[in-house]
């Protein structure tokens, strides 16, 4: 089962991801994880964006495909894979296509977990984190009893820059850019999948093992 999720900041795309990793006993590899471990490990193409990253450029789409090839060529990804954070463009998604054809395999589901941008920015924009401990919160779905305050160690919340509305904004314009091609990309090679990402984890999940259940049944 070789999965690709799709889905913008927030909407709970690794949440879904860990929970079809218990379901299909196949491995999520997110593009960020197995880049530091590339480079961590000094693989050849570990080594290669290393250099990249030292001078401060962005790692091009030839040396991050190459690293998912060092991480597809794993045992473990023998049964399958779940692809989370690539591909990120058109490009990338030919890359991957060719790839694995040259080893006889192919995705068979893009999961695109879809919600939107009010909603999105509520989730995000509510997220708040203990200066001390380090343990999240939500001021509307999991509020501390003393307002501002860690239920944990009493420090003080604050919002992360990443949760602001102004970063927000800009975060969900990228990934409207960037993944509204890689849509049409996977829905004309009739391998989309839209899910609803909205209503409790539990449901969704059932959304998606339904999509895949054919497979895995």
């Amino acid at each position: 089962m070789n999965l690709v999720l799709l889905g913008p900041p927030g909407a709970g795309k690794g949440t879904q991801a860990k929970l079809l990793v218990k379901a299909l006993s196949i491995p999520q590899i997110s593009t960020g994880d197995i880049l530091r471990a590339a480079v961590k490990e000094q693989t050849p193409m570990g080594a290669k964006a290393k250099a990249f990253m030292d001078d401060g450029l962005l790692v091009p789409d030839a040396v991050v495909v190459g690293i998912v090839e060092e991480r597809l060529a794993k045992p473990d990804c023998v049964a399958g894979f779940i692809l989370d954070g690539f591909p990120r463009t058109v490009s990338q998604a030919d890359s991957l296509r060719c790839m694995l054809e040259g080893q006889a395999r192919s995705i068979e589901h893009v999961i695109s977990i879809s919600v939107d941008n009010d909603e999105l920015l509520g989730r995000i924009t509510g997220r708040r984190t203990c200066k001390g401990c380090g343990k999240g919160y939500h001021i509307c779905f999991d509020a501390p009893r003393v307002p501002g305050k860690c239920d944990e160690c009493g420090a003080e919340l604050f919002q992360r820059d990443d949760d602001r509305e102004e970063t927000m904004r800009k975060r969900l314009e990228v990934y409207d850019l960037q993944t509204a091609p890689l849509i049409d990309y996977y829905r004309n090679a009739s391998l989309l999948r839209d899910v609803r990402g909205v209503g409790s984890i539990e449901s969704i999940q059932h959304q998606i093992l339904s999509i895949v259940q054919g497979d895995v049944g």
